[in-house]
């Protein structure tokens, strides 16, 4: 009975790896690559960041000014300058449709404008998220991370290493037959980093279509996201006489003495309100701030407290995802990363050499095994948390059966 089960594990992992390896191994290689983006975009930003301080700076709101009148955008944020030699950057539009605009504060010239989704990383970034397919291939890649989350888990349920002692954990065979040592180099580097795999597999997949969408889904029901004040739209000025400068907010927003990058998010009209924010990687300091653009009176103060706690979640298993918390934490991602890229190409060599000439070679399970009860369940749980797995494993079971259901009609019929 153990036999049967270790091997209908088998065949699942097996079949899982054929749906998901390649995808997984673009993963791999463009995650590996975007680790690097701020090294590659360093030198592009520096020189429309960086400026001679000569004379008295132009003011903030002059600044202002001169972004929307030297600019198609409307300018929606302004990132605060962190000294005198640095240019002050505009921003308009978020995520994907994201632009910068780069003003001199000395001459009022403008620098350089950046659109996010003309950039080379934010190209390796798409790729990576949705293998430039749109949203169709988002629904590929969370098919492949959904996958590879129960790769992981039989994985591990296969290689555990029965009756020869925790020598297993760090032997390989390297006699005999080839195939065992890239099965060894591929189950033994699965196992080591496989904690590390499901963190960065739980801070990709809130973001997916499906999953990520009935992530959402529970996130409202439950209040455990953001705060409905934390985005300000439920917050109003109240016109009376004349608004505050973009000078004046700067200043409240030096006097905050938040942590990290600083923005100041600018009024639409004459009813919004200034929000000034901060975005760190010590997810303890985050802030939000919301004033009333006539008075200054603060309307709202968000902090990392107000937060629900699958928001909390999500946002620091998206942090070590992307190596945010230092150098420690962009290490392990880089090696976890390259890790994930020996055991796709040890996995394919070991299959290829295994696999024989016009077959499958999936592993088989005798007809007659049937699961317990605690494995079904498992099972079905799985496919409806992970949506997209629990479809495609209903359409390769359908497969299966017709197969079977044709096989005996087809022996029937040679009987007869």
């Amino acid at each position: 009975m153990k036999n049967n089960l270790y091997n209908w594990i088998w065949k699942w992992h097996f079949i899982g790896g054929l749906i998901s390896l390649p995808v997984i191994l673009l993963l791999a290689i463009t995650g590996t690559v975007y680790l690097f983006k701020d090294d590659y975009e360093k030198p592009i930003k520096e020189k429309l960041m960086t400026v001679k301080a000569v004379g008295e700076p132009l003011s903030y709101q002059q600044q202002w000014e001169i972004a929307k009148q030297n600019w198609d955008r409307m300018p929606n944020a302004m990132e605060m300058p962190t000294s005198k030699t640095e240019t002050t950057e505009f921003v308009s539009g978020m995520f994907s449709h994201k632009s910068s605009l780069y003003i001199d504060p000395y001459s009022g010239n403008v620098n350089g404008k950046i659109q996010l989704d003309q950039t080379d990383m934010h190209k390796v970034r798409k790729l990576h998220g949705e293998l430039l397919m749109g949203t169709f291939g988002t629904k590929i890649v969370e098919l492949a991370a959904s996958w590879m989350l129960v790769l992981i888990i039989t994985g591990l349920y296969i290689f555990w290493p029965r009756g020869r002692g925790w020598k297993g954990f760090f032997t390989i065979c390297t006699k005999g037959n080839k195939r065992i040592v890239y099965r060894d180099l591929h189950a033994i580097t699965g196992f080591w980093f496989s904690l590390m795999l499901l963190l960065i597999l739980a801070g990709g997949l809130p973001w997916t279509d499906v999953f990520g969408s009935g992530f959402q889904w529970v996130q409202n029901q439950t209040n455990t996201g953001y705060p409905t004040s934390w985005q300000g739209r439920t917050f109003s000025s109240e016109v009376n006489g004349q608004a505050l400068t973009l000078d004046d907010m700067v200043r409240t927003a030096q006097n905050l003495n938040l942590k990290g990058n600083v923005s100041i998010s600018l009024p639409k009209n004459k009813n919004a309100v200034y929000t000034i924010s901060n975005q760190t990687s010590d997810l303890n300091r985050l802030a939000v701030y919301h004033f009333d653009q006539y008075s200054g009176k603060l309307l709202y103060h968000g902090s990392w407290e107000d937060i629900g706690v699958l928001m909390k979640t999500r946002l620091w298993v998206m942090a070590l995802h992307q190596g945010e918390f230092g150098f420690w934490n962009w290490l392990l991602v880089l090696v976890t990363a390259l890790a994930l890229i020996v055991m796709s190409i040890t996995a394919i060599i070991s299959y290829i050499k295994r696999k024989k000439k016009g077959e499958w070679s999936i592993p088989e399970v005798p007809s007659g095994f049937s699961l317990d009860a605690g494995i079904i369940i498992m099972v079905i749980i799985l496919g409806i948390l992970l949506p997209l797995f629990g479809l495609s494993l209903t359409v390769i079971y359908l497969i299966e059966k017709r197969k079977v259901i044709l096989g005996q009609k087809n022996t029937v019929q040679t009987a007869e």
